[in-house]
């Protein structure tokens, strides 16, 4: 029989999934906002992927829950970029014959927004949190050489977009 001195009390799922998330929720929000598409809010697209992760469990049942929900997000932001092209691709066709046209607003982030989620998943994870290339394959689910893959990519057309940029000025 234990000591009722030395006794923790039992935490429970909810508790301790509250505990994982507010430890987990800075870098899964600046992941969320390098992966989601910019009509999509970063706590909007992170809270879309915690709230799927629970329906399926809790997060304290899961080996690795950080990867888990980063890889969550990489789905859903796929997902997302293909709705909203979908939505781009009606408006276009809806203002073919309007003669006004839209000023883009500027941004070094444009480029970004190009990349596949994935690719952008993979070359954020790779270049900015320092993860190795086997921690990045778990976390989207590919191999190894495919994340390599992914970030060199994404490296080449982000070169290849900037060089463009700098020879039209």
């Amino acid at each position: 029989m234990q000591n009722p001195a030395t006794a923790r009390p039992a935490v429970s799922p909810q508790d301790e999934d509250a505990r994982l998330f507010a430890e987990m929720y800075r870098p899964l929000r600046r992941f969320a906002a390098v992966v989601g598409p910019i009509e999509v809010e970063p706590d909007d697209l992170l809270q879309e992927a915690v709230v799927r992760v629970l329906r399926r469990g809790h997060l304290s049942e899961l080996n690795n829950p950080a990867a888990y929900l980063r890889r969550t997000m990489v789905n859903l932001a796929s997902n997302h970029r293909r709705h909203f092209a979908v939505h781009r691709r009606a408006l276009e066709q809806l203002k073919a014959g309007e003669t006004t046209t839209r000023d883009d607003y500027p941004s070094d982030l444009a480029e970004l927004g190009r990349l596949a989620p994935s690719d952008r998943a993979a070359l954020y994870l790779s270049d900015v949190e320092g993860y190795r290339f086997a921690e990045i394959a778990g976390m989207l689910g590919c191999s190894e050489a495919a994340a390599r893959k992914r970030a060199l990519r994404a490296r080449h057309r982000l070169v290849e977009a900037l060089a463009e940029e700098v020879a039209n000025d």
